[in-house]
């Protein structure tokens, strides 16, 4: 089959042949040549126009919140715009605009769409509901099928726990995961969150809707328990909050050990990262997600269409297998359900997910056609050091240190969600190698074209460590050219102060000729008018010396105080006692 870029670019990816993404470049020819799902793709350009119109919709009011939130009087420039609007401060819009727009950028629990996927021997379904029907698909599930709620009623096998991977007193693996979103839209649900929190008016009519729709029997009960157990307030904001796209600057919350040791957010405006200083990532904003309590609302897969799937709205990423891990995962085993698996085990599946979102984001699936993370670090950091060569600016090199510290700062956060990658990768390959030993011992066979638990870690853990070696040596790079630069800019000011030293001999002999020859010039001036007294006046010389003295020593006395005002106020508020040797 013939793929021309036209066929790239409209084509949806279908569950035909969808290869691992270990596998994707020994079958790219596989990855290229699937075929649209029709109904799949009307269901995504449905979601994405309905998304785009109630964007649209919101737009006035979000604007009218950021004015409103920006509004003040800090500069001349500010007092002279509140004039010319005639001294009036922007208003906010009504309360149901506001509400609207919250259930907008943050909507009420139960709407959140969930995806339902279950998987068997040459089988597997998929629906969406909402978190208000969840219960009922647990209800209504496929009798081949197990539910997590099975495992914590303890209706089937819970699974073995992970002691190596998982940390202290938690046999769970857990991962701080990254990938990319719009900036646009990071700073939007930013401006929400940190705006309309505040506003205390709202919260009685959020609190009201944040659980509408509910028809669990449990549920409800569950949360009320779990704001009880924590001393937390069971609001509409802090049941939406883990919506919240964190930054890299505000910590990670991997091995945090609890809600209460998680993230919170410091600041409305969005951290300013090199990494979007590249053109392939510009307008895209690198964040991380704590894979058990955040959703992965994000770019995990990097192509040539980065720029479009930036675009794309948050519910449309799990329909879209070449930007998101779980669009992947859904179309992966859509027909094949558990057949292609090593092991059928809840094990095997958890691992495959920790493995697949610990290793993104790359640009492996679509064969490399597109700058990853790495490539994008080195051009950044080449075009930082070359910068150091460019002749001295005013400002100009204070505007570097900051691009320095920002790029240092962001390859520090990185390189230690990183680190913490390749510690719980060390740990899950102990596990994984204990139960592959316990599976060998029962005698049961794994499927041999599928790719084992020990595989998928050792695959991932190398993909990580390479990630983090070459980002820590681009970290120490940059800061061994920092210390350069404050040394080159030593050396440049040193000389500076040379050619300033020189200037300052130059007018300390031009002030000198002026201090003898100006008065000289003023009095032979004066003697030489031949005048006497005051021209049309009864007025004397004693009187103009009287009063031309008295102001010039006035101004003169003025001036002196005022370039010293500091250090006199200094000597006034806080005398130096006479005994005390400065």
């Amino acid at each position: 089959m013939e793929v021309t870029e036209e066929t790239l670019e409209e084509v949806k990816r279908s569950s035909t042949d969808v290869p691992a993404t270990m596998d994707a470049l020994q079958e790219f020819g596989d990855v290229i040549s699937r075929t649209r799902d029709p109904e799949m793709e009307a269901r995504f350009r449905e979601k994405l126009e309905r998304y785009l119109a109630e964007n649209e919709r919101q737009r006035p009011a979000l604007l009218s919140v950021m004015e409103w939130a920006d509004a003040g009087i800090r500069t001349a420039g500010d007092f002279a715009s509140f004039i010319l609007k005639g001294f009036r401060f922007p208003r906010l819009p009504t309360d149901q605009e506001l509400v609207a727009l919250a259930r907008h950028y943050y909507p009420p629990r139960m709407e959140l769409k969930v995806h339902v996927s279950d998987f068997g021997d040459d089988r597997s379904s998929h629906f969406e509901t909402t978190l208000g029907e969840i219960e009922r698909c647990w209800e209504d599930k496929p009798d081949w099928a197990i539910s997590v709620e099975d495992l914590f009623l303890h209706g089937g096998d819970r699974g073995r726990p992970f002691l190596y991977g998982g940390s202290a007193g938690f046999p769970y693996i857990e991962t701080e995961a990254l990938n990319f979103r719009s900036r646009q839209n990071v700073q939007e649900m930013r401006n929400v969150y940190m705006i309309l929190s505040k506003l205390e008016e709202l919260h009685p009519q959020l609190d009201q809707i944040s659980l509408n729709g509910d028809n669990n029997k449990n549920l409800t009960s569950d949360i009320e328990w779990r704001a009880g157990h924590l001393e937390s307030p069971m609001g509409y904001w802090s049941l939406v909050e883990s919506d919240m796209p964190w930054q890299l600057s505000e910590g990670i919350d991997q091995g945090q050990g609890g809600v209460w040791g998680g993230l919170t957010p410091i600041g409305r405006v969005i951290d300013g990262q090199e990494l979007s200083t590249h053109p392939f990532f510009r307008d895209s904003q690198l964040k991380g997600f704590l894979l058990t309590l955040a959703p992965p609302t994000g770019v995990d897969y990097l192509d040539k269409y980065f720029r479009k799937y930036l675009r794309e709205p948050i519910e449309c990423m799990p329909d879209n297998d070449d930007a998101s891990v779980l669009g992947h995962m859904l179309q992966l085993f859509a027909k094949s359900g558990t057949s292609s698996w090593h092991r059928k085990t809840v094990e095997w599946l958890a691992v495959y997910m920790i493995t697949e979102f610990g290793a993104t984001p790359h640009t492996i699936r679509q064969g490399h056609n597109a700058v990853s993370v790495v490539a994008a670090y080195r051009t950044v950091v080449q075009d930082l050091k070359r910068r150091r060569y460019d002749p001295w600016k005013r400002n100009e090199s204070v505007k570097l240190v900051r691009e320095y510290l920002t790029c240092i700062d962001e390859l520090t956060s990185i390189c230690l969600i990183l680190s913490k990658k390749v510690q719980m990768f060390e740990g899950l390959l102990q596990d994984c190698k204990a139960m592959e030993a316990e599976d060998s011992a029962r005698a049961e066979p794994g499927n041999p074209s599928g790719k084992s638990m020990i595989d998928r870690v050792e695959w991932a853990a190398t993909a990580v460590k390479d990630q983090h070696d070459s980002l820590k040596r681009f970290s120490v790079d940059l800061e061994l050219a920092m210390n350069a630069l404050f040394q080159l800019r030593s050396i440049e000011q040193n000389e500076l102060a040379i050619v300033a030293d020189s200037q300052n001999k130059a007018i300390l002999v031009f002030t000198g000729v002026t201090i003898i020859f100006l008065p000289l010039s003023f009095f032979t001036s004066y003697y030489g008018m031949n005048l006497q007294g005051i021209a049309n006046t009864h007025k004397d010389e004693a009187f103009f010396w009287k009063v031309c003295g008295t102001v010039a020593f006035m101004v003169i006395l003025f001036v002196v105080v005022y370039a010293f005002r500091n250090k006199l106020r200094g000597r006034l508020l806080n005398p130096t006692p006479h005994n005390r040797i400065v």
